[in-house]
């Protein structure tokens, strides 16, 4: 388990290292994002969905993501009430998970495909937090105001390949209809590049150079996502009278770092905090890297 991690490490050191030599920018990562989001990411849920069975009791890890994402905007609202307006759309805006790009690479270097299956229940309800929830909390605490109708966020929803991809499979999952041999050949053959490009990204976009007026600000959000989160995670953890690894799944998913869209979402709305939003992301991944070490070596 010690050596997977290590491999992690290394794979994310090479590419803040390649960052810095100049090799690749910041800027190629928007490339290396979308060929993840939308290629190498749906291939290993096709893949994940199309060798395993889905019980029905996953079905609840979803609801349970949503539930968790609207108190999570009742409790911020109240937490931030006396932060400015900017900067509580940014902490509300970060209210989701990075399952995709952060989680599946450990995941499945610790649990393998029955991880996979469980995360990826998981992410389903991650993609409405951070396409519905984070995403009317951004435009409603940006200067512009809310401006936004259900059918923008229904169609953002539809834009969205791993959730679409997630229900697609999930639906053939249940009604027991295989794809074609060869769709899944090639599904499995792309979606072996996911780890290496997910881990890659995530050191290209590391950055450790953050404002001194943020500290406080960054402390207390800190505090409140992994303070709720642990408490949450370790109630669902102790009484669900469902298995080991969904129990696992509910308590390390909702201590993963910050859903990266926060930026993109900031940039739309014209927040001049993107900074603070880009080195939260980037410490929420090292505090969850060193969760996940400690969990996957003292608890599994």
């Amino acid at each position: 388990m010690n050596q997977e991690f290590l491999y992690v490490i290394i794979i994310i050191a090479l590419g803040y290292g390649l960052k810095r030599l100049g090799v690749l920018q910041e800027r190629d990562g928007e490339v290396i994002s979308k060929i993840i989001f939308k290629i190498t990411l749906p291939a290993l849920v096709i893949v994940t969905f199309h060798s395993v069975k889905i019980e029905t009791s996953l079905i609840l890890i979803p609801v349970i993501v949503l539930i968790f994402g609207l108190l999570t905007a009742f409790l911020g609202i109240l937490f931030f009430k006396k932060e400015k307006r900017e900067l509580k759309g940014s902490f509300l805006m970060l209210s989701g998970f990075n399952v995709g790009l952060f989680a599946f690479p450990l995941v499945s270097a610790i649990w393998g495909m029955q991880g996979l299956t469980y995360f990826s229940m998981f992410d389903v309800g991650t993609s409405f937090i951070v396409f519905g929830i984070a995403y009317i909390l951004g435009s409603y605490f940006s200067e512009e105001g809310l401006s936004l109708e259900p059918i923008v966020i229904l169609k953002r929803l539809g834009k969205s390949v791993p959730l679409m991809t997630y229900i697609i499979a999930s639906i053939l999952n249940y009604t027991h209809i295989q794809l074609p041999d060869t769709i899944i050949h090639v599904a499995k053959t792309i979606s072996a590049a996911n780890m290496p490009l997910s881990l890659l990204l995530l050191g290209l976009y590391l950055n450790f150079k953050m404002e001194k007026q943020l500290i406080k600000p960054l402390l207390k959000f800190l505090t409140f996502r992994y303070g709720l989160g642990l408490i949450v995670g370790l109630a669902l953890y102790f009484f669900l009278p469902f298995d080991q690894m969904f129990r696992s799944t509910m308590l390390i998913g909702l201590l993963l770092p910050c859903a990266s869209s926060a930026l993109t979402f900031a940039v739309e709305f014209k927040y001049s905090t993107t900074s603070l939003i880009a080195t939260i992301s980037n410490i929420t991944i090292l505090i969850s890297i060193a969760i996940l070490y400690i969990f996957a070596n003292f608890f599994i």
